[in-house]
C-alpha cells in the first residue's frame, strides 16, 4: 500500500473574471453631459425648473464623479478645455450663467441653483470650490461680460458662505495680476459680496482664511502700495475695502515695528539704531500715529527683558530698565494724547502683571522726572481719564504724588 499522500491538482493560467467591486469604469463625460444639457434646453430660463432637474438627476447620474463636467456645464454651457474656452465637443447649451442677463437679480437666481444644488448633495462643496478657482484661473479666457457675471455670482456665493474665501488666491496669477484682470474682477466681485453682506462680514471672512493682508497683490509689484490700492477701489466706488485695507496695512506695519524693536532691544542693541525704525518718516509709512507708536514702544521695552517674579525685586528692576529706555519714550510723547496713552499702557500692564502693582507709582515718578510725562497728563489721568483696572490701587498709590503736584511751587517741581 502507497502512503504517500498524492498531490492535489492545481489551477494554473489567467483568471479573467473579477468581482464587480474590482472593476474600475473608464471616465467617459460624454453621456452625463449630454443628460445635463437635455434637461437644461428643457428647463431653458426657468430656474426654479432648473434647481428641480438638477436635483432629481443626482438619484440618476453620478455627480460625484463628474462633478467638474457638471459644473462646467452650469457656468459656461459645455466643458472647458485649458484655458477657459468650450471644447469642441458640440454638445452645448445656451441656458448657462454666461448667457444670462448680466443683473445682480439674475445672478441672486443663480446662486440659489448652486446652493440648492450643494445642499441637496453635499459632497459637491470641496468640487464647487475647485471649480470656481479654476475658473478665476481661466478669466483671461472669458468676455468681459462673461467675467462680470462670474464675479457677481462669486461675491453673492461668498456672502452665503457656499464657497471660502480661499478661492481669491486664484486671482494673485501673475499673468491676471499683470494685466490688470485681477483687480478689475475683484472690483465687480467686492461690490457683490458688500451689497449681501457688510464690510465687516467680508473682513471677517478674509481673516479667516489669511486673506485680509494680501488684497495688495491683486497689483503688480509697482503698483502695490496702500496710496495706489485706496484710490483705485475708492475711485470704483469701495472706500469702505479701502479703508479697511489701509487698516490692515497699518496692523501689519505695527506688529512688524514691534517685532523689530522687541528684538534689537532683546539684543541690548544702542538706542541709535534702534530710533530709525520708529522715526516719524517710519510712522507716516506706515499711518502710524504718535499715540500709537508710544504704545508700540511701551510694549516692546516690555517685553525685552525676563522680569524678576519677586515682587520687591521687579520694581528696581523696572525702574533700571525704564530708566535707559526713557530718552526714547521721550521722544514720543510730543502731544498731550500721546502722554495720556501711555500713561493708561503703564496702568494696563501693572494690572495685568500682579508683580508690577505696586510699581505704579515708582514708573510714573521716574517718566515725570525724565521728561517724558507731563503734571498736566498726570492730573488729568488722576482725575477723569484712567481705566477702570486696579483703579482703587493705582489712585491710592498716586494721592501722595497728585497733592504734591497740587501744592508744590514751580521751581521746587523744577528741581524734583
Amino acid at each position: 500500500m502507497n502512503n504517500q499522500k498524492q498531490q492535489k491538482p492545481t489551477l494554473t493560467g489567467q483568471r479573467f473574471k473579477t468581482r464587480k467591486r474590482d472593476e474600475k469604469e473608464r471616465f467617459d463625460p460624454t453621456q452625463f453631459q449630454e443628460s445635463i444639457v437635455q434637461g437644461l434646453n428643457q428647463t431653458g430660463t426657468d430656474l426654479e425648473a432648473v434647481a428641480k432637474f438638477l436635483d432629481a438627476s443626482g438619484a440618476k447620474l453620478d455627480y460625484r464623479r463628474y462633478a467638474e463636467t457638471l459644473f462646467d456645464i452650469l457656468v459656461a454651457g459645455g466643458m472647458l478645455a485649458p484655458g477657459g474656452t468650450l471644447s469642441d465637443d458640440m454638445t452645448r447649451t445656451e441656458f448657462c450663467l454666461f448667457t444670462a442677463q448680466e443683473d445682480l437679480e439674475t445672478m441672486q437666481a443663480y446662486a440659489q441653483v448652486f446652493n440648492k444644488l450643494i445642499r441637496r448633495y453635499k459632497y459637491l462643496e470641496k468640487g464647487f470650490e475647485e471649480e470656481i478657482k479654476k475658473l478665476l484661473l481661466f478669466l483671461k479666457g472669458f468676455t468681459e461680460s462673461e467675467r462680470n457675471k462670474l464675479a457677481m455670482l462669486t461675491g453673492i456665493l461668498l456672502a452665503n458662505g457656499n464657497i471660502s474665501a480661499s478661492i481669491l488666491s486664484s486671482l494673485f496669477n501673475e499673468n491676471l495680476v499683470k494685466e490688470g484682470v485681477s483687480a478689475a474682477f475683484a472690483v465687480k466681485l467686492f461690490k457683490s459680496w458688500i451689497n449681501e453682506k457688510d464690510i465687516n462680514s467680508v473682513a471677517a471672512s478674509l481673516r479667516k482664511v489669511g486673506m485680509d493682508n494680501r488684497l495688495m497683490e491683486l497689483f503688480p509689484a509697482n503698483k502695490r502700495s496702500c496710496e495706489h490700492f485706496s484710490k483705485y477701489f475708492t475711485d470704483a466706488g469701495l472706500k469702505e475695502l479701502s479703508d479697511f485695507a489701509r487698516n490692515q496695512q497699518s496692523i501689519g506695519a505695527r506688529k512688524e515695528l514691534q517685532k523689530e524693536l522687541q528684538e534689537q532691544m532683546s539684543r541690548g542693541d544702542p538706542q541709535k539704531e534702534v530710533r530709525p525704525a520708529v522715526s516719524q518718516e517710519e510712522m507716516k509709512k506706515a499711518n502710524i500715529s504718535e499715540q500709537t507708536m508710544i504704545g508700540i514702544i511701551w510694549t516692546s521695552v516690555m517685553s525685552s527683558v525676563e522680569w524678576n517674579k519677586k515682587e520687591e525685586l521687579v520694581t528696581e528692576q523696572a525702574i533700571k530698565h525704564l530708566k535707559q529706555y526713557s530718552p526714547l519714550l521721550n521722544a514720543f510723547t510730543s502731544q498731550g494724547l500721546s502722554e495720556l496713552s501711555l500713561l493708561l499702557k503703564i496702568q494696563e500692564y501693572c494690572y495685568d502683571n500682579i508683580h508690577f502693582m505696586k510699581a505704579f507709582q515708582k514708573i510714573v515718578v521716574l517718566l515725570y522726572k525724565a521728561d517724558v510725562l507731563s503734571e498736566e497728563a498726570i492730573l488729568k489721568w488722576y482725575t477723569e481719564a484712567h481705566l477702570a483696572k486696579g483703579k482703587s490701587v493705582f489712585l491710592e498709590q498716586m494721592k501722595k504724588f497728585v497733592e504734591w503736584l497740587k501744592n508744590a511751587e514751580e521751581g521746587e517741581r523744577e528741581k524734583c
